[in-house]
């Protein structure tokens, strides 16, 4: 119990797999995307920092590494299930809330709870490292989509998630950090000779004609 349980749960995290029911090439686990999006929040705050904005370090590391702990308790639900309604999204939020409170509260030492029930709060809100937190996620989830289509994989939802992420990255245009992603790490991304590139091209190119025409 307590803190040895903590740990011994973060193994878990290895075996709940990211858009389930859907065939894909390559598994990505919750553990791995924890990594890979506290890896690209570094980045995208180090050119925040570099451009001279005041980054919170170690609200950047606690959001990134800790945002998807709570989907121990319920797995990675299909998105359009999750968000199919918005009073269905909220619901499954108090869930996720509700069952990560009852796993602080029971295996957490009362000396450490508090600290521990602040880095297992929704990271993403309008600060900038929740900002980072969001776009981050976001463009994780934008380069598994990637790689399934690089593959060679038949599934439309790809595709869409490509799509949606993509937007949901441009909705934080205003940061230097994504002006940066778009200029010049999107651009090498859409130059690669895939198989489908120019689908993915097609898709890109669209969507950045309209931040640019607002």
């Amino acid at each position: 119990m307590g803190i040895h349980k903590y740990f011994q749960s973060l193994s878990d995290l290895e075996g709940i797999y990211r858009c389930p029911g859907v065939f894909k090439y390559q598994e990505h686990s919750v553990a791995s995307h924890s990594f890979k999006v506290a890896t690209i929040a570094q980045f995208l705050a180090t050119v925040e920092d570099q451009n001279g904005q005041s980054v919170d370090w170690k609200k950047v590391y606690e959001r990134a590494i800790n945002h998807d702990y709570s989907e121990l308790f319920t797995g990675d639900i299909k998105t359009p299930v999750k968000y199919a309604l918005p009073k269905l999204r909220e619901l499954f939020s108090q869930v996720e809330g509700s069952m990560t409170q009852e796993f602080l509260d029971k295996e957490i030492p009362s000396e450490f709870r508090k600290v521990y029930e602040e880095r297992f709060k929704e990271g993403k809100d309008h600060s900038l490292e929740g900002k980072i937190l969001s776009v981050a996620d976001k463009i994780d989830l934008l380069y598994e989509a990637y790689g399934e289509i690089q593959k060679g994989n038949p599934e439309p939802l790809f595709f869409q998630i490509y799509k949606e992420a993509l937007e949901s990255i441009l909705i934080f245009k205003d940061l230097i950090s994504v002006q940066y992603f778009i200029r010049v790490i999107l651009k090498e991304m859409i130059d690669e000779e895939t198989k489908s590139h120019t689908y993915i091209k097609s898709i890109t190119n669209k969507l950045l004609s309209k931040v640019s025409a607002d």
